[in-house]
């Protein structure tokens, strides 16, 4: 319907990627690789959450990447319209021009999960960003990182940037032992996997609770706690009310909520948002 280039929301480009590679990395955890000359001009590395928005055909929808969501919003019934997923940058590589995304899969729910187990090398999908808003930093004494699956990118990607040999937690929670994937930084690394006994984001004291176990180090830290959005605002709480960590240095979003897509997710965000800061008033 359109070129592989379209305008997007913020001034952003759509672009058109091509699945490059996939890889399993875990039973729920596949990694595609998108190439392909669309990419061209995507910068990303100012952050280490960088994440990119899918813009994907609608289950049933005839239409393929790429696509003018207007077009097809103004000719095609409402279930028919393209959805929107918004997935972290696990690796950019600006000089092979190779995107990362890692995708949590749970079968046939949703709608990127299942795109990305049938992904093949030549497959195309449409995307814009990059956004982002974190990265650690370097004078920090020590660094916390916290969330679930959707979360383990944009930790791999930070933990990265971690300067050598400073204090690191991680707490990771996933479906169980077969979920945990290799995680390394420069910094001196304490790993805690969590796992589940119910559905994901069923358990939003689980991440709390474990935070409130912890034995956090002494100075000047700072921490990405990102996730279940009702996971997160229980840690909010606890690391800005229980522990006196400053505001500023704390990073705590709510990629996704239990039983809510993405649109209803972003319908409850505003809500979300007004009560996380009267927890804390």
């Amino acid at each position: 319907m359109s070129t592989d280039t379209q305008p997007a929301r913020s001034g952003r480009v759509a672009r058109l990627a091509t699945v490059v590679e996939t890889a399993r990395l875990s039973p729920h955890m596949i990694r595609v690789v998108l190439g392909g000359a669309g990419l061209a001009g995507f910068e990303a590395g100012a952050f280490s959450d960088h994440y990119v928005k899918l813009q994907l055909p609608a289950p049933g929808a005839r239409y393929r990447a790429p696509f003018d969501p207007e077009a097809v919003k103004a000719s095609s019934p409402r279930e028919h319209w393209p959805r929107t997923r918004t997935y972290s940058v696990r690796d950019w590589d600006a000089e092979q021009g190779r995107l990362t995304i890692d995708f949590v899969v749970h079968g046939s729910e949703g709608i990127a999960g299942p795109w990305a187990a049938a992904a093949r090398p030549g497959d195309t999908v449409q995307l814009s960003g990059p956004g982002g808003a974190y990265l650690p930093d370097r004078a920090a004494d020590w660094h916390l990182l916290a969330g679930d699956a959707s979360v383990l990118p944009a930790i791999a990607a930070s933990l990265g940037r971690i300067p050598a040999g400073v204090p690191t937690i991680v707490l990771a929670e996933v479906d169980g032992p077969e979920e945990e994937l290799e995680l390394a930084t420069a910094g001196h690394l304490s790993l805690h996997w969590l796992h589940r006994s119910a559905e994901p984001g069923a358990e939003p004291q689980l991440l709390v609770d474990a935070l409130a176990a912890l034995e956090l180090p002494s100075g000047d830290g700072q921490a990405f706690v990102h996730g279940e959005a009702s996971s997160v605002r229980a840690a909010r709480r606890h690391l800005l009310v229980d522990r006196g960590l400053p505001a500023h240095r704390l990073s705590a979003s709510g990629y996704w909520k239990c039983r809510r897509d993405e649109e209803g997710w972003r319908e409850d965000k505003r809500e979300w948002n007004r009560l996380a800061e009267q927890d804390v008033a």
